[in-house]
């Protein structure tokens, strides 16, 4: 049985695209974002806005989809960033 590429990219960005979201839950759960770097979370957006950028060049709905919710999943944790440390 062979898998086509775009099944594996699909599954891919699925997976990248969520890998934050145990640590959002967690943050907001435990209302405590001290140990969050920003720095990290905004070179995230960077990445994956380029990668938008590329499938956006590549007309690759897959790779704008899955890295646009990758971006919005950043954003949250950035807010939560900003809401949850101590001023």
């Amino acid at each position: 049985m062979k898998i086509s590429n775009e099944i594996i990219g699909i599954v891919a960005g699925v997976l990248t695209s969520t890998s934050m979201l145990p640590q959002v839950y967690k943050t907001i759960k435990e209302k405590n974002a001290e140990n969050i770097s920003p720095f990290m979370i905004i070179i995230l957006m960077i990445g994956t806005g380029t990668w938008i950028y590329y499938g956006v060049l590549r007309d690759d709905i897959p790779i704008i989809a899955t890295n646009a919710f990758s971006t919005l999943v950043s954003c949250v944790m950035l807010i939560c960033k900003v809401k949850f440390s101590s001023k």
